[in-house]
C-alpha cells in the first residue's frame, strides 16, 4: 500500500501543481472542472446511485451546468459562493445532528442536491481565486494542508475529547486546535510576506480561523456520507489514496468560503489600510 501511495503521489502531485499554477483562463477552468466531474462521479455513489449508466448521466448533467455557468459568466460570480455558505450551514446542522437528523438528507435525491451546493461552488471558488491571484489560491491550499498536519500531530499525541464520534471517531477537539494553531501561523507569515498591514493581518487571521473550521466540516461531511453508505473510500480512482473526494473533501468547503470572504471582506480591508 505504501509503495502504491508513493507511485500515485509521484505522478499526481506534479500534474496538480501544473494544472493549478501553470494554467489560467479557460484552461484552468477546464482542469478544475475535470477534478470536480471526477468528484461528481464519486458523489453519485455516495448519494446511493450505483448503476454506471445513471452515474455517467449525472456527470453529464454536471458538465452541462458548468458549461452554462462558464458561458453566462456565473463561473466567476459571487452568488454561487453565497449558495455554498448557506449550504454549508445546512451541512453543519446535519453533521452535528448525525444520526438523529439523517432522515432529512438520506434520500438519494437530497444527497444529489447536496452535491450541487458542495461541488459547483467549489469550482467557482477555484476560478475566482485564480483570477484574483495565484498567491491566494496557494494560501488556501496551504491552509488546508497545514490544518490537516497540525490536527494530525496534535490529535495523535494529545487528542482525548472526541469531536464527532458518531461521524469520525478518530478526530478530536485537540486536533482541531492544533490545526487552528498551524493555520494561524500560516496567516501571520502571509501577512508579513505580502505585506497586508495590521488591519489586513487581523482580518486574514480571523477569516483563516473560520475557513479552517469549515475545512474540518468538509472532511466530516464526506465521512458522514461514507459511513451512511458503509464504504471506506469514495472510489479507487487514485490507487493507494482512495478517490478524488477523499483528497479534496476539505477544499470543497474551504475554497468557496475563502473566495467569498476575499471578495466581500479582504479586498475592502486591503484597499483602505496601507501596508506596514
Amino acid at each position: 500500500m505504501l509503495k502504491q501511495r508513493i507511485i500515485t503521489a509521484a505522478w499526481l502531485a506534479p500534474l496538480v501543481l501544473v494544472g493549478l499554477f501553470g494554467l489560467d483562463g479557460g484552461a484552468f477552468a477546464l482542469f478544475t472542472a475535470l477534478m470536480v466531474l471526477l468528484a461528481t462521479w464519486e458523489w453519485s455513489n455516495l448519494a446511493g446511485v450505483s448503476v454506471t449508466a445513471q452515474r455517467a448521466q449525472l456527470v453529464a448533467v454536471m458538465a452541462a451546468l458548468m458549461l452554462i455557468m462558464w458561458l453566462t459568466g456565473a463561473a466567476t460570480s459571487i452568488w454561487p459562493l453565497w449558495l455554498s455558505a448557506v449550504g454549508w450551514l445546512v451541512n453543519l446542522y446535519w453533521v452535528t445532528r448525525y444520526p438523529a437528523a439523517g432522515g432529512q438528507w438520506q434520500a438519494t435525491g437530497r444527497r444529489l442536491a447536496m452535491g450541487l451546493w458542495v461541488l459547483l461552488p467549489c469550482w467557482v471558488g477555484f476560478n475566482v481565486l485564480r483570477d484574483v491571484g495565484m498567491a491566494w489560491l496557494l494560501f488556501v491550499l496551504l491552509l488546508v494542508w497545514c490544518a490537516d498536519i497540525g490536527a494530525y500531530f496534535v490529535g495523535r499525541n494529545w487528542g482525548k475529547r472526541k469531536l464527532a464520534p458518531q461521524v469520525s471517531p478518530g478526530k478530536s477537539w485537540e486536533g482541531v486546535f492544533g490545526g487552528l494553531a498551524a493555520t494561524t501561523i500560516l496567516a501571520m507569515l502571509f501577512a508579513l510576506w505580502l505585506p497586508l498591514g495590521l488591519a489586513g493581518a487581523i482580518a486574514l487571521i480571523l477569516i483563516t480561523a473560520v475557513v479552517t473550521l469549515a475545512s474540518v466540516l468538509g472532511d466530516l461531511l464526506e465521512s458522514m456520507l461514507k459511513r451512511h453508505r458503509n464504504i471506506k473510500d469514495s472510489s479507487q480512482l487514485l490507487p493507494g489514496h482512495g478517490g478524488v473526494l477523499d483528497r479534496i473533501d476539505s477544499l470543497t468547503a474551504a475554497i468557496p468560503l475563502f473566495a467569498l470572504f476575499y471578495v466581500e471582506v479582504l479586498v475592502e480591508v486591503f484597499a483602505r489600510v496601507p501596508p506596514l
